[in-house]
C-alpha cells in the first residue's frame, strides 16, 4: 500500500509486527465489522498489537484485535475481542493457509485503514525473527540514524 493513493487515511500501524517479524508478502482484506465498531475504529479507539489472523474451515479471522466500545452504541456494542472475519479472495486464502502449514510461516495484520471510506486491513505472510536479527536490525537503525546525523551536521 502506497501512502500516495487517492482516499487512503491509515489509522494505525502495527510497528510490533515489523520488530518481530520479516515481511514476505502483504495483502489487503477487507473486514466484516458492525455499525458501532466502525463508528469506534473512525475515532481510532482499537489496538493491533497483539492481532494475528488464523484460516478456519475455509475462512480468514482477525484474532485479537481489540475494539473499544463505542461511547453512544448502548446495546448495539459487540465485544471488543470477538474474531472478526477479513475479506480475502478463496484462492489467496488457500494459498496463504498452505503457506502458514507447510513452511511454518504467520500471517499478522500490519495496519487498518480507510480506503473511499471503506475499513480495510493490511495483512502479510510473516516469517519469525530469531534474537540476533532483532539485534542485527537494531545496530542498523543506530547505524543509518548517525549517519543522517552526520550528514546534517555537514549540511549546516
Amino acid at each position: 500500500m502506497r501512502q500516495l493513493d487517492k482516499g487512503v487515511k491509515i489509522l494505525a500501524k502495527n510497528q510490533k509486527a515489523f520488530h518481530e517479524y520479516f515481511v514476505e508478502e502483504r495483502f489487503e482484506a477487507g473486514i466484516e465489522l458492525f455499525g458501532t465498531e466502525v463508528k469506534s475504529i473512525r475515532l481510532g479507539t482499537f489496538n493491533l498489537k497483539e492481532a494475528w489472523c488464523q484460516v478456519k474451515n475455509g475462512e480468514l479471522w482477525i484474532k485479537q484485535m481489540h475494539i473499544s466500545p463505542y461511547e453512544q452504541g448502548n446495546i448495539f456494542n459487540k465485544d471488543p475481542l470477538r474474531p472478526r472475519r477479513l475479506l480475502l479472495h478463496k484462492r489467496e486464502i488457500m494459498r496463504l493457509h498452505s503457506k502458514v502449514k507447510l513452511e511454518g510461516n504467520a500471517i499478522i495484520p500490519l495496519s487498518v485503514y480507510l480506503k473511499n471510506s471503506r475499513v480495510k486491513v493490511e495483512i502479510a505472510l510473516c516469517k519469525g525473527k530469531k534474537l540476533y536479527d532483532k539485534r542485527q536490525d537494531a545496530a542498523n537503525k543506530d547505524a543509518r540514524r548517525q549517519i543522517d546525523r552526520a550528514m546534517k551536521e555537514r549540511n549546516r
